[in-house]
Formats: structure tokens, C-alpha cells, sequence
């Protein structure tokens, strides 16, 4: 079985936009500058926080390739690619531009509501398309479906290029259940934020990361710590996030990192519709943990 590269910290990269809504290249080498000097280990990109379906097919590939330059190889890139129309995402894998990406990252089918069987189904011909290492991504408040233990531990057995998850059910004991049944090079990632600290805990591998995006070098931190097994100082610095976890998505993601990013001076506060900025108040209880955190 191929080996997970997508190890420790990963930035589930946005996409800057201007005051005009064209794209922020200036600002996106700024941010991805940012991340490979403060502790990223890895990026994921073109997926839900970046935006993409709000992306037209020449931005997607202008995006990958400049990220592709501008990284040069120092840290793995994982992209985004899925849908649910699993012939589209197979046309894609197979005749897309995949230069420079180390893998991809592919989202349970979205409002079909497929069944365990049907989502099996799905994930294999993905997995049989493609060469590149696979990330499956279980988000059932996004999808409206549950991928379960079960059909994750046959698509680990069953394909070899299939190397992590990145698991966003918010449940640790589903989490649990996968690691304890899982192949043992078969990879368990967390998507949630919050759940990172008890997740690695458990035996997760790393984050791909929202939070990161304003906070690599903090976030990270608390990461390698419980690697060292040092869970009460890692433990201390997930408990100083705690209020921003749940600020940075109650108006929707990525509309808290972004007016976050926005504060710190890296962005315009801009998203595309149908996504709108945070509400003021949101972004000003923000703004105080900022200050508390002396960033």
C-alpha cells in the first residue's frame, strides 16, 4: 500500500479575493509565504475553504499551478477533487492537470445520498482512475451522508492508493472505531478544528486545518507537542482556541478565517457569493481573542 505523506499540520487554503472579486494572487504567495515559514506541513488546496465551486476552470488551474511554483516541493500539496457524479470525477482524474500535486483529497457525493454500497462504489472508481495517493473526506454536515467505519476500513483494504482520511463527522467514536480496524498504513486526519487535540490523541496523524490559516505557527505547536507525547502543554494551547473555534464557523466557512486573515492584514474580507463576510459582531469578538493572544 502506498504511504500517507500528509502528516502534522495541513492549511486548508483560502482563496484572497479583491475589492472587485478577481482573484488576490499577490495575496495568496503572501499567505502561502506565511504558512511554509510558520509550521505548515503540508497544504490542501481548491477544496471547501478555498472556495472552488465558486471558481471558474482557468482560476482553479491558475491557483494550482502558481501554488505548485511558488511551493517548489518543500512541503506535500493535496487538492481538492470530487462531486457526485463519480463519471465526471473520473474524467476529471484521468485527464485533468495533476502536475506538481502529491494527491488528491475527494468528498463524499454530496445530496445524492448514496448508500454505503453506492459511496464504496464511488471511491473505488476514483481510487482506479488515478495514480496519485487518495484522501478520502468524511464532512456528513456538508454531504448529508455518513460515510461509516465499515466502508472506510473496505476501501482502505481494497485500494491501495487510498492512504488517510480526512475525518469531519465529529465523532470520536466513529474515529475510534476506524483505527482500531483500519490496515495499519491506512491514515486518520482530522477535518475538524476543534476535535484536533483528541483526535491525535487517539491516534490521528495530523489536521487539515482552517484555523491554520491565520495561526500556523500556534497551531502546530500544539500538534508536535502531543507527537511528544506532552499532552498538558499541547492541551493548554487548544484551550486558549477554544471560543475561536467556534467563532471562526458560526457565520459559515470560510468567513471567520477569512475576516480573520482580514484583521491581521493579509486579505480583503471578500467571498463570493453565495457566501457573504461575518457579521460585525462576530468579527468583533474575534478581534478581542486577537488581542488576549497578543498576535
Amino acid at each position: 500500500m502506498i504511504q500517507n505523506i500528509f502528516r502534522g499540520l495541513g492549511i486548508a487554503l483560502v482563496t484572497p479575493f479583491t475589492n472587485d472579486g478577481s482573484v488576490d494572487y499577490d495575496a495568496l504567495h503572501r499567505l502561502v509565504d506565511y504558512q511554509l515559514d510558520n509550521g505548515a506541513d503540508f497544504l490542501c488546496i481548491l477544496a471547501t475553504t478555498g472556495e472552488t465551486p465558486c471558481l471558474t476552470a482557468e482560476e482553479k488551474l491558475t491557483i494550482k499551478n502558481q501554488i505548485v511554483s511558488q511551493v517548489g516541493g518543500r512541503v506535500p500539496i493535496l487538492m481538492g477533487c470530487g462531486g457526485n457524479n463519480t463519471a465526471a470525477v473520473v474524467d476529471e482524474l484521468r485527464h485533468g492537470d495533476f502536475g506538481g500535486i502529491d494527491g488528491i483529497l475527494s468528498v463524499c457525493p454530496y445530496y445524492n445520498k448514496p448508500s454505503q454500497e453506492g459511496l464504496y462504489r464511488h471511491f473505488k472508481a476514483i481510487a482506479e482512475a488515478t495514480s496519485l495517493p487518495v484522501v478520502l473526506y468524511n464532512v456528513p454536515g456538508r454531504t448529508g451522508i455518513l460515510m461509516k467505519a465499515e466502508t472506510t476500513c473496505r476501501l482502505a483494504r481494497d485500494c491501495e492508493n487510498i492512504v488517510a482520511i480526512k475525518e469531519a463527522s465529529g465523532s470520536l467514536e466513529l474515529v475510534d472505531e476506524i483505527i482500531k480496524n483500519k490496515p495499519e498504513s491506512f491514515e486518520i486526519i482530522s477535518g475538524d478544528d476543534a476535535l484536533t487535540y483528541p483526535m491525535v490523541a487517539c491516534g490521528a496523524v495530523g489536521v487539515i486545518s482552517v484555523i491554520g490559516n491565520a495561526l500556523p505557527k500556534e497551531f502546530s505547536r500544539m500538534i508536535r507537542l502531543e507527537f511528544n507525547n506532552e499532552y498538558a502543554a499541547a492541551r493548554k494551547i487548544h484551550h486558549k482556541f477554544t471560543d475561536l473555534y467556534s467563532l471562526l464557523f458560526v457565520d459559515g466557512n470560510p468567513a471567520g478565517v477569512k475576516a480573520l486573515l482580514h484583521e491581521m492584514g493579509f486579505i480583503e474580507n471578500v467571498l463570493r457569493l453565495p457566501l457573504v463576510p461575518t457579521r460585525v459582531t462576530t468579527l468583533q469578538k474575534m478581534s478581542e481573542i486577537l488581542k488576549g493572544l497578543k498576535i
